[in-house]
């Protein structure tokens, strides 16, 4: 009996385009409309050359602009996103000494977020890849969901002035902090003196501050962060939360930028 070769050639086509569909899937390429901007990252593995200290890398995208720290100053500058290449403008950034390795992980910075790495986004999981080194990277509400704006110990990591934004040996150990408590109480201190009061939570971001302080004087230095501080927490500002970071900005220019403790 003589058996046509078409069901055969038919099933081999069948298996070709099986086959075909399965390495489509494993190589399906990432979403080519997605952006990190927008997003707050955190390195979670580092291959090649590590980061001095330990890291890791926290890099925010917003507006147009990056802002980068890996364990001492943060740093930040323009960035153009095109053609899946980070391209940035030269960074400008903090001053401030930090001890051991930590020292040199702003230098490692700068040179790998400069060297115009490609960068690709797989839903929450950042890519970039220089020419020695690839950091993988993690959206940051994934790593550290968000935290509540009340009931929450807020630590002054950086001040921001209209012309800058300011981070010093002298904020870090006074660390100026506050909690905004359930009914709207505010408790805490500017660096040098307590400060109490209250916080109008209103709709959206808005929070509206009353404060005052108890009078002691203290190091000069201490009490132009202690000035800073309560320029920020004057009346109106707008209040944004990033998992773990509370950026708070006054209608008159100042503002800060709060950690949770």
């Amino acid at each position: 009996m003589r058996i046509s070769p078409r069901p055969l050639a038919a099933l081999l086509a069948l298996v070709g385009l099986a086959a075909t569909g399965c390495g489509s899937t494993e190589n399906e390429p990432a979403d080519e409309t997605a952006s990190p901007m927008g997003h707050t990252y955190i390195s979670t593995e580092v291959v090649g050359d590590k980061i001095p200290g330990g890291g890791p890398m926290t890099l925010r995208f917003t507006d147009g602009r990056i802002s980068a720290n890996s364990g001492c100053n943060s740093a930040g500058g323009t960035v153009d996103l095109s053609n899946h290449i980070l391209h940035t403008s030269p960074l400008a950034g903090t001053l401030m000494a930090c001890p051991g390795d930590r020292g040199r992980s702003d230098a490692w910075q700068s040179n790998f977020l400069e060297s115009d790495p490609t960068w690709r986004l797989d839903g929450d999981r950042l890519t970039l890849t220089g020419k020695t080194v690839t950091i993988h990277l993690t959206d940051k509400k994934i790593v550290t969901p968000d935290k509540p704006l009340t009931g929450t110990a807020w630590v002054v990591t950086t001040m921001l002035t209209p012309d800058a934004q300011i981070r010093s040996t002298t904020l870090d150990e006074v660390r100026p902090n506050l909690v905004i408590g359930d009914g709207g109480t505010v408790n805490g201190s500017a660096g040098c003196n307590r400060i109490t009061g209250t916080a109008g939570v209103g709709p959206g971001d808005a929070v509206n501050f009353a404060v005052a302080t108890t009078r002691m004087m203290c190091a000069p230095e201490v009490m132009e962060v202690e000035q800073n501080v309560l320029r920020a927490l004057d009346g109106r500002t707008t209040a944004t939360i990033d998992a773990d970071t509370l950026t708070l900005r006054n209608d008159n220019g100042y503002g800060l930028v709060l950690r949770a403790q």
